[in-house]
């Protein structure tokens, strides 16, 4: 049997307003999920995250702006008449039921005339779903016979049962150990595209945002601070508290003028002209290191071998701090070395203050 692809639901997030006790998470929340598209949404612990999930799933009223699914506003109704699926943070299946029980226990039809309103339409749905997720297998098995990413996969499956479109998934990989974690986030993720379902995740962990998201939304205090794909996020990123919270970064002090800037590093290009203030951006595996006999650009601090490559710590003449450089192949850079750093691309400038702390 192959499922059919259901039209997944466009989200808008317009003037959206948030918080507890009196107190404002997150507000003035502009955002749009068009339809079958997966969406991050990444943030530090109490960045207000969660508390945009809720408040999209029902969970938590709005004070200020509204929520609208296919034009349709859901903020004034309750939880289950707004037609999301969540996948909560550890599955959340009920022990005693079986996989396709708990695949349909929440199977109550958003729309009046769906075809799983009868008992054997929904029977046919589980087992379409089921086989969606790689599971039709297991469909008299108890939760506790599934692995942690097994058991996930039902999670998504019940998400999805109903065919509502919207999926909101919180922190759904965190219970996973780092090596099932990577596989079952990439199933996910492929599942979700294959449903045609539209996706917002949860995350605080950046490599899962990057990977598994068509854009990703930085959150900050309560505030959204870029809204981008995956690859601009990373190398553009519109601050550098975006670039920290979106990977690790090189930062230095520096003085642009056009095209250029000047830094500890000498004469750098920049990748947008710029003048003024500010410092000089770089993801660490665009720099590469080189030991020299005099002079360079800083000492090597530090080593550290971790697989496939090596980080080698560099502290810069004049900076504060220091910053781990991946080294793939090539010499060899022992601690107290002296060392010569070369951009790989173009710095992003950012102005303002020179410290880059």
């Amino acid at each position: 049997m192959t499922v059919g692809r259901n039209p997944g639901g466009v989200l808008e997030l317009e003037g959206v307003a948030g918080g507890y006790g009196g107190t404002t998470v997150v507000r003035d929340l502009d955002l749009r999920v068009g339809s079958g598209e997966s969406l991050a949404v990444l943030g530090a612990s109490g960045s207000g995250k969660t508390t945009v999930l809720r408040m999209i799933a029902g969970l938590h009223p709005v004070s200020a702006g509204r929520i609208l699914v296919d034009g349709r506003r859901v903020d004034t109704l309750p939880a289950q008449r707004r037609g999301i699926g969540l996948v909560p943070q550890q599955g959340a299946l009920f022990p005693h039921l079986t996989v396709a029980q708990n695949v349909g226990f929440g199977l109550v039809p958003v729309d009046p005339v769906a075809r799983w309103r009868g008992r054997a339409g929904r029977a046919d749905r589980v087992r379409e779903v089921l086989e969606l997720v790689g599971l039709a297998d297991r469909a008299d098995d108890r939760p506790s016979q599934l692995s942690g990413g097994q058991q996930q996969r039902v999670a998504l499956a019940r998400a999805l049962a109903p065919g509502t479109g919207l999926i909101l998934l919180d922190e759904p990989f965190s219970a996973l150990d780092a090596a099932l974690r990577g596989r079952v986030r990439a199933e996910v993720a492929a599942l979700l595209s294959e449903s045609g379902a539209t996706s917002v995740l949860v995350t605080h962990d950046r490599a899962e945002a990057l990977a598994t998201a068509d854009r990703v939304a930085v959150l900050i205090d309560g505030l959204l601070a870029q809204v981008d794909a995956p690859e601009r996020l990373y190398h553009h990123p519109a601050s550098r508290e975006v670039a920290r919270l979106s990977g690790d970064v090189v930062l230095l002090p520096a003085t642009a003028d056009g095209p250029v800037a000047h830094s500890v590093l000498g004469r750098v290009p920049l990748d947008t002209a710029a003048r003024g203030v500010g410092t000089v951006l770089w993801r660490p595996e665009n720099l590469a290191v080189h030991r020299v006999a005099s002079g360079g650009h800083g000492v090597c601090t530090g080593v550290e071998f971790v697989g496939a490559s090596t980080l080698v710590r560099v502290s810069f003449d004049g900076a504060d701090h220091s910053f781990a450089i991946p080294v793939s192949g090539g010499e060899v850079v022992e601690v107290g070395a002296r060392v010569e750093v070369t951009p790989q691309r173009p710095a992003v400038f950012h102005p303002g203050s020179s410290d880059p702390a």
